[in-house]
């Protein structure tokens, strides 16, 4: 972008480094304030009381700084093998209990929905949503039949705070890949990729179509359970369906062991069934839209941040994962190899195959407890990185919808096998009809 005559910076350039100043001087103020007191707390209370402060006062810094931010929050929420649980305890706030939009700004909201077409085909809104997450409000409604509906309302304005800061992550990510450990990684591109994905949640036209062909797509899958989309009563800023009563985050958590680990085998085989069957995907699969309910059914909700592979890229996925639960590390690298973006000319192909070999063989060896998606999955990247092998970003967003859920599995049922639940949905996948 080029300046202005007389030097004078494009009116777009000064609204994002004004925003960016305003985030770094948000972070450093949050910082400044919660850095002493979380060492008071540490004194007067122990550790614990102090991190407990530090991790709230990071919990409130990322909704501060807007819907983008939250996004990554809600991803780190998910990952207790990683992360400490306090830590996500915290985070896990981010999933649906942000602030709500006022009685104004939910009117001025509908106003946007449904202002050219006439009024709301379910009548007002209640003052107080029954969520309330960083792109949208859900209230519940009533159509014209009596029929009880769930009305997701994208929040005023969101769509320009989001693109703003996009276009930060963005400007970071140049700039990130201009550092020497980062040469020939293709940054750039898998932020623009996520960046896209972002934004397609806003489109909730788009995202109706999307929970409708996720509805069709899972009613294959035992007790799991997609709410059906009212297509005549939506709009491209308003999706209206089936409301489910009882959601609530911690339904899994009093529910007796037996029922904790019937959850985590049929929402696992949702995941592996879109990975390997459909190809379509859902990537954001953390809690807020994954829900449990006392009679068994595993509930899918929000589909906005969803991918379809391309068929050839399907059966690659499948193929890895079917050599890697049988232990067959070289094939395993082959796919890496052949599914990938690029390979830069001095690419160390042989080393990276007996490593990748070696690092299949030793994750096949594993116990289910010990088996962790993403340390495998940090360790792969690692060697590619190493190697000069980099991967089709294609592949990037179903990948992070495993390692989005993998924590919520693992907390649901300890000792699952990801590779033993696989195997009879990588068999549809590869050598059954798609369904």
């Amino acid at each position: 972008m080029t300046d202005l005559p007389g030097g004078r910076r494009p009116p777009d350039t000064l609204l994002l480094t004004g925003r960016a100043v305003r985030v770094a001087a948000t972070t450093v103020l949050v910082a400044a304030a919660a850095l002493p007191a979380a060492l008071a707390l540490t004194l007067l209370r122990g550790r614990d009381a102090g991190l407990r402060h530090l991790y709230r006062r990071l919990t409130a810094l990322l909704m501060l700084l807007g819907p983008a931010f939250v996004k990554a929050g809600q991803v780190l929420g998910t990952r207790r093998d990683v992360l400490p649980g306090a830590l996500c305890d915290e985070l896990s706030l981010l999933q649906d209990s942000m602030t709500p939009m006022t009685p104004a700004q939910s009117r001025r909201g509908l106003a946007a929905a449904y202002g050219a077409s006439g009024p709301a085909p379910f009548g007002g809104l209640p003052g107080r949503p029954v969520a309330s997450g960083s792109v949208a409000c859900v209230y519940a409604g009533t159509l014209p039949s009596g029929e009880p509906v769930a009305v997701k309302l994208r929040r005023v304005g969101v769509e320009r705070a989001m693109r703003r800061d996009l276009a930060l992550l963005r400007g970071g990510a140049r700039l990130a890949a201009r550092t020497r450990p980062l040469q020939g990684v293709p940054v750039t591109e898998v932020v623009d990729g996520m960046c896209a994905a972002v934004l397609g949640q806003l489109d909730f036209g788009r995202e109706a179509e999307s929970l409708a062909r996720l509805r069709d797509a899972l009613s294959a899958v035992p007790r799991v359970w997609v709410p059906k989309v009212h297509a005549d009563a939506s709009s491209p800023r308003c999706i209206v369906m089936e409301f489910i009563p009882g959601l609530e985050l911690d339904t899994a958590a009093s529910c007796p062991p037996a029922l904790r680990r019937a959850f985590a085998g049929s929402a696992l085989t949702a995941v592996y069934h879109m990975l390997f069957v459909t190809g379509f995907v859902h990537c954001d699969m953390h809690p807020g839209n994954l829900y449990f309910t006392r009679s068994g059914q595993v509930v899918v909700l929000d589909a906005g941040f969803s991918v379809q592979l391309s068929d050839r890229l399907r059966r690659l996925f499948a193929e890895f994962f079917l050599n890697m639960a049988t232990g067959r590390g070289r094939r395993c690298a082959e796919i890496v190899v052949e599914s990938a973006a690029d390979v830069r000319p001095d690419a160390d192909l042989e080393s990276f195959t007996v490593r990748m070999a070696d690092l299949v063989e030793r994750s096949h060896g594993l116990p289910a407890r010990e088996f962790s998606l993403i340390a495998f999955a940090a360790e792969m990247f690692d060697l590619q990185r190493r190697y000069g092998i980099h991967a089709a970003s294609e592949l990037i967003f179903p990948l992070l919808s495993l390692l989005v859920i993998e924590g919520t599995i693992r907390d649901l049922d300890p000792g699952i096998d990801f590779q033993e639940v696989a195997r009879p949905v990588l068999n549809r996948g590869l050598f059954g009809a798609r369904t």
